[in-house]
């Protein structure tokens, strides 16, 4: 019997020590958060410590998580590192039980961890950044030494302490500050939250108060016959809300428009140039349609979308700024765009400055950027990958070179110079789709920005290639729908289709991962006909 009893009480005290575990992280947290509040919401561990691990995390995975994830993967992320950080705590908390002082200094190193983390990251104000994590670790080892001592107390005279059982740890104690803790960090966190969330009112009024002037170089009309009216087949203008998203940020910047600058500096600059964005909007605008496709989009992938964006034409700055290309003579080959988040991008000077209408955007089908999508102001260049060319939430250009500096990604093994590759991929019929014997349209896009696309041709199983009917081409930055009329008999069937761009290229049938420079290959669905 005493030996179930005292079994049962080294049980309690093992739950009940964990759960100090689990309180003392929460504490450490909350309160990091807010102070963070008054740093700036950026420096919050959770936030440092993902960026951290996005940062060191190799291509091969990141792609795999966007792959898999698509524009949840920084929300899995962030759950990650929250489950990692609660089985810590819960591992801290029953070490604490046996080893008191090495609990709590456990707690610490991980504050420790997180300020090297804040103040290492790309967009790191400095030491101030570790602020957070160290003050939410000191609170949350006070309190696992505080909560562990009501479990650890010396038993004191029979009848002195009912609340005390035989083991002598106080439960009524631990109870009331255990209570008083997870209502204390509670609020904190939410104090945090609220603080941090009004650091971002001026950035949203900023926004709101924008108006977008009329550009002076409007662009066309699209084509009526740009939209093809099959079902199953995306608009071919993406609206803002389902644009796809793919980037780095955990926390989404905003940025107040009254005090952004961008400023030109580097090789080859005759003088540096620093604008506000003012000083852009009241410059003569381009607008053009434009569409954007990340390099992490696989063979008939979904991280492709077109929009009409409004900006200033960037080949103009650099001209003020005395650049040349370095066909011309130019110093510099290379521009690095660096964003508020510390991210840098790099972009061939001689395509930006080969005519084509790279821009500094401004606004995005008819309204001031997103702030997801870089309000306010992104860097875009037709024909090339995101990741060398389309930089939100800019702030810096530097004109280098390709020998002198590596991008963010190029150091991460990607392609310094990534074109993008003639694509095509059929929307409808669906994977696995059950379509009706009869007169099936398949229907889909294609894209070779900056080159059009000339002809996309289907073949069913291993017959010959048929033409597609082409949808109106609007301009060669923007990707073009096609349809075949399909006469399916009942049966499996496989359906592929290929593209040929504007300069006579065949899409490549040569598979090819999107590492290092973008997925290749033909697309192919597998369907059932009933």
């Amino acid at each position: 019997m005493t030996t179930v009893r005292i079994t049962r009480t080294a049980l309690t005290r093992g739950t009940l020590a964990a759960l100090s575990g689990l309180l003392a992280g929460f504490a450490a947290l909350t309160v990091a958060e807010l102070v963070s509040a008054a740093v700036r919401p950026e420096a919050s561990p959770v936030t440092a410590v993902g960026g951290a691990a996005i940062d060191r995390t190799p291509a091969a995975v990141k792609d795999f998580a966007i792959r898999n994830f698509g524009e949840n993967d920084k929300l899995v992320l962030q759950l990650g590192i929250v489950v990692t950080l609660a089985l810590f705590a819960v591992v801290v908390g029953v070490l604490a039980l046996r080893h008191r002082r090495t609990g709590s200094a456990a707690v610490l190193a991980f504050g420790v961890v997180g300020a090297a983390s804040a103040v290492s990251r790309p967009d790191s104000t400095g030491v101030v950044d570790g602020l957070p994590s160290l003050v939410g670790a000191v609170a949350g080892a006070v309190l696992l030494y505080v909560l562990i001592g009501r479990l650890t107390r010396p038993r004191r005279v029979a009848g002195e302490d009912e609340a005390r059982d035989e083991s002598g740890w106080d439960r009524r104690g631990f109870l009331v500050a255990a209570t008083a803790a997870a209502a204390a960090s509670t609020v904190a966190g939410a104090v945090g939250r609220t603080l941090n969330g009004r650091s971002a009112q001026d950035a949203v009024a900023s926004r709101e108060a924008a108006r977008l002037p009329a550009p002076a170089s409007p662009a066309k009309p699209i084509p009526a016959g740009a939209q093809l009216r099959v079902p199953g087949l995306p608009p071919f203008t993406t609206p803002n809300s389902k644009f796809y998203r793919v980037d780095t940020a955990l926390v989404v910047p905003k940025v107040d428009a009254n005090s952004w600058r961008l400023r030109i500096h580097g090789k080859g600059v005759r003088r540096d140039l620093e604008f506000t964005y003012q000083d852009l909007l009241d410059r003569p605008l381009i607008e053009r349609e434009i569409t954007l496709c990340c390099v992490s989009n696989e063979v008939g992938g979904p991280y492709i979308g077109h929009a009409r964006w409004i900006g200033v034409r960037l080949a103009d700055l650099l001209k003020e700024a005395g650049v040349k290309p370095p066909s011309r003579g130019g110093k510099a080959d290379q521009i690095i765009a660096r964003s508020v988040d510390g991210m840098t991008l790099g972009t061939p000077v001689e395509d930006v400055m080969d005519g084509r209408d790279a821009m500094l955007a401004v606004g995005m089908n008819g309204e001031p950027l997103p702030f997801v999508h870089g309000f306010p102001v992104r860097m875009l260049v037709p024909g090339l990958y995101g990741y060398v060319s389309a930089c939100k939430w800019i702030e810096d250009i530097e004109l280098t070179t390709f020998d002198d500096y590596d991008a963010y990604w190029v150091k991460r093994k990607w392609a310094r110079k990534a074109p993008i590759k003639t694509q095509s991929r059929i929307d409808t019929p669906k994977p696995f789709g059950r379509p009706e014997a009869g007169t099936v349209m398949v229907a889909g896009v294609a894209w070779a920005q900056h080159r059009g696309i000339e002809k996309v041709e289907i073949r069913v199983d291993d017959g010959p290639w048929r033409p597609a009917q082409l949808a109106e081409q609007d301009t060669v930055d923007t990707w073009r729908q096609w349809s075949y009329p399909w006469k399916a008999t009942p049966g499996g069937h496989t359906l592929t289709v290929r593209a040929t761009d504007g300069t006579g290229e065949v899409q490549t049938e040569k598979r090819t991962k999107t590492v290092p420079d973008g997925a290749s290959g033909w697309h192919s669905v597998v369907v059932t006909v009933d």
